[in-house]
């Protein structure tokens, strides 16, 4: 055995997320109050004493609904809601992306207005140029008789056009290394590491609640992350909706991903983490722990809002270690010392998962403490890795 001379250092894992709360809020609407056919807008403030006006005749408010297209089916918020929460959406929709400047809905429910419009959102991650909307409430005595939609645009539809065309011409380049021929675990995982490589998270990003921030200036926060996700998995014929909530107690978005038929969560803000050395030199790394989790997994540092209907997620195939053979359930030296030889050949990062702690303590003292990492990496000097107890992963970084 060679032993490794010098110390092994134990590195300061970082995640340089920033604050999530100002990044990832979610949007709050305006309420605008119709009385006697005249509107006036309420600020944030005073929609919080809302007041139902008089309407003189409401038989000019209550025209037929079109019918709008159904575009949506096996979307998975448009399927987890009742039949006159598929028509709402299906109107909402329908009027966003013609670009219409208003629509009377088909229903007076406000509760599932608001269901619908969050469910349009999560399954649409490329309605960049929408942030919200305001609704009219039309009112005869103390009943309401009709709601009014009207999108929040922040561009006109031929600035739109332009800025579609842009966004596809990334998509293109970005995609040219993946096709629908590959396995769906291939795409998500082709996804998750495109968008740690080629995205920064910035807390104060422009644009970092669309995929503008993403592909056409590659800095976002948290929602640019999830809309982007979403965008491109459904380009690879992948069912993703974005799910919000909070993370370590700030808002967050992520993603609910269907991979073979079973599901699991993806947080590619978190994808993209770094490490600080001895030196105090930061080296950024794909961090896969959340690009295939479980329901389990998922909580255990995330909380979804009650606005999605969610599965519970216990498919594991899919998951990043089981997948690339680098979860550990016995212990079998050779085997890992073949991985740890192969990443230090490649350069890179490589992280071991134990199916349990005794597994775990097992190779640290082994591999690290006892220093035969040396007989599986030549020249090794110094051992750079992180423990991360949480996971019951070790990660060598040889990068």
């Amino acid at each position: 055995m060679k032993w490794l001379r010098g110390k092994a250092a134990g590195l300061l894992l970082v995640f340089a997320l920033g604050s999530l709360t100002d990044a990832c809020g979610v949007e709050e609407f305006q309420d605008i109050l119709y009385e006697n056919m005249e509107s006036e807008t309420v600020d944030r403030e005073e929609s919080k004493k809302q007041a139902e006006a008089p309407i003189m005749d409401t038989k000019q408010l209550e025209p037929e609904t079109a019918k709008r297209e159904q575009i949506s089916v096996g979307k998975y918020a448009y399927e987890h809601l009742d039949q006159q929460g598929q028509v709402v959406y299906d109107e909402m929709l329908a009027a966003i992306l013609n670009h219409e400047e208003k629509i009377k809905l088909s229903t007076t429910d406000l509760d599932l207005m608001r269901k619908a419009y969050a469910g349009v959102c999560g399954d649409y991650g490329g309605l960049f140029w929408v942030e919200g909307y305001v609704f009219t409430r039309y009112t005869k005595g103390e009943e309401l008789v009709s709601l009014e939609f009207a999108p929040k645009y922040t561009m006109s539809e031929e600035e739109r056009k332009i800025t579609q065309a842009q966004i596809d011409d990334v998509v293109e380049v970005w995609l040219g290394g993946i096709s629908f021929n590959n396995t769906d675990y291939e795409k998500a995982r082709y996804v998750y590491e495109l968008l740690a490589l080629n995205t920064e998270y910035v807390k104060n990003a422009t644009d970092s609640q669309n995929i503008i921030s993403v592909f056409l200036k590659q800095q976002t926060v948290c929602q640019g992350y999830a809309c982007a996700v979403q965008y491109l998995l459904e380009q690879l014929g992948i069912q993703s909706v974005i799910v919000s909530g909070t993370a370590l107690g700030d808002a967050h978005a992520w993603n609910l991903i269907r991979l073979d038929g079973e599901y699991y969560y993806m947080d590619a803000t978190w994808g993209n983490n770094g490490y600080q050395n001895g030196e105090g030199k930061e080296t950024s790394f794909i961090d896969y722990n959340y690009m295939a989790m479980t329901t389990e997994e998922m909580q255990m540092g995330h909380v979804p809002d009650e606005n999605l209907e969610l599965p519970e997620c216990t498919a594991v195939m899919n998951n990043y270690y089981i997948r690339e053979g680098t979860y550990m359930e016995e212990w079998n030296p050779q085997q890992m010392g073949a991985i740890l030889s192969k990443a230090w050949a490649e350069g890179r990062v490589v992280t071991l998962r134990f199916s349990d702690d005794t597994l775990k303590k097992q190779a640290f003292r082994y591999f690290i403490e006892e220093g035969y990492i040396a007989d599986y990496c030549d020249g090794i000097t110094q051992i750079n890795y992180i423990e991360d107890n949480m996971w019951k992963e070790i990660s060598f970084c040889f990068n």
